[in-house]
């Protein structure tokens, strides 16, 4: 039973779809299988054995500590999405963790040095994995050419409709999103102080834009943000 929900969660990544029925099965052989609760430390960027991790339940944030200890969210990872050494090189000056946000996670992993030599194996997955990869970097950089150019207000705005676009449930123009995030975790991903997100998440439920609790965050017409 083990071995079966492994392969069905691999069958189920757009990034295997190109892998034979034997080819998955033997990367259920070399793939790791964890569950974890809510605030629980996955990784560490400085681990002796560097892996790569794929999601397939709930939701984690990736936190860089600097040199200072301070912290700051780096990503917040979804279903389907990769992180770990994705670029496959180890970077000595990160200093990464992941931590869970939702109630509990379900993970597989690969050591690095096995998905190097299974993409060797495979050229066809390989180029699956490399755009997979690019279009991650893509997004983070627009995100950071986002912090740059606009202000806390539009880039609040603009993290609550790609949140919603990416998890909400859309009822007209209402969304609903479940909410996994302390307003300290919201004024991290913007790039603000929490004082400053406190602030403008209590301007937005003024006006009406949104109703905001632990739970959930009700979007009243996503066609205002």
């Amino acid at each position: 039973m083990y071995e079966e929900l492994k392969y069905w969660y691999l069958r189920d990544h757009k990034l295997f779809w190109t892998l034979s029925m034997s080819q998955i099965k033997q990367l259920c052989i070399i793939t790791g299988f964890k569950k974890a609760s809510k605030g629980e430390i996955i990784y560490f960027s400085s681990s002796d054995v560097p892996r790569i991790f794929l999601l397939k339940k709930g939701n984690i944030k990736i936190v860089a500590v600097d040199e200072d200890g301070n912290e700051t969210i780096k990503d917040i990872i979804q279903k389907g999405d990769l992180f770990g050494e994705l670029t496959l090189e180890t970077d000595d000056k990160a200093n990464e963790y992941a931590k869970v946000l939702s109630d509990d996670v379900t993970i597989c992993s690969f050591l690095m040095s096995d998905f190097e030599d299974l993409l060797l194996r495979n050229p066809t997955l390989a180029l699956s994995y490399t755009k997979f990869v690019g279009l991650k970097m893509k997004r983070i950089k627009n995100s950071y050419a986002n912090l740059i150019s606009k202000d806390a207000k539009t880039r609040l705005y603009q993290f609550l409709k790609d949140w919603a676009e990416k998890e909400g449930v859309r009822e007209g123009n209402s969304v609903t999103i479940g909410n996994y995030l302390t307003q300290n975790d919201i004024a991290q991903i913007i790039c603000t102080s929490r004082q400053t997100a406190t602030q403008l998440l209590n301007e937005m439920e003024a006006n009406n834009l949104i109703m905001y609790n632990r739970k959930e965050i009700i979007i009243a017409d996503i066609t205002q943000l």
